[in-house]
């Protein structure tokens, strides 16, 4: 397996850490004391306040992300760009990703933005050969 293959397995685990990281702030509360709930965890995540709310906002995405980055690998490595390149760019996209979520959770929104434009030229990037091929 290819380092940007297992930062695609990376880039699926990171939302969930990241919402778990508001569900592990609630352990030991009772649900109608706020604590996590199982039985419904959108209603919870609806609920937070904070940081904990971000880190929902953060979760959320983080999957819409997802998608993109995939199909971004899976181009890069379909058009033969050189895997040495592609692994690059994976993970300056998950790199960016794990400093976007800490700014979200910090709620430094300007300088996110910032973040989340670089991975998504990442993203971007890992399209250019196949790009270069529709011209």
């Amino acid at each position: 397996m290819t380092i940007a293959n297992t930062a695609v397995l990376i880039a699926a685990v990171m939302p969930v850490i990241t919402m778990g990281l508001a569900k592990a702030a609630t352990a030991g509360k009772k649900r109608s004391q706020g604590g996590y709930d199982n039985n419904d965890p959108r209603a919870w995540a609806a609920k937070q306040e904070g940081w904990k709310a971000r880190a929902a906002a953060a979760q959320n995405n983080g999957f819409e992300a997802l998608p993109l980055f995939v199909f971004g690998v899976l181009a890069a490595q379909a058009a033969g760009l050189d895997q040495a390149r592609t692994d690059q760019l994976a993970l300056a996209f998950i790199g960016l990703r794990v400093v976007y979520t800490a700014l979200y959770l910090a709620n430094i929104a300007p300088l996110r933005s910032l973040v989340w434009a670089g991975a998504l030229a990442a993203n971007i990037a890992m399209f250019a050969p196949t790009l270069s091929n529709l011209f």
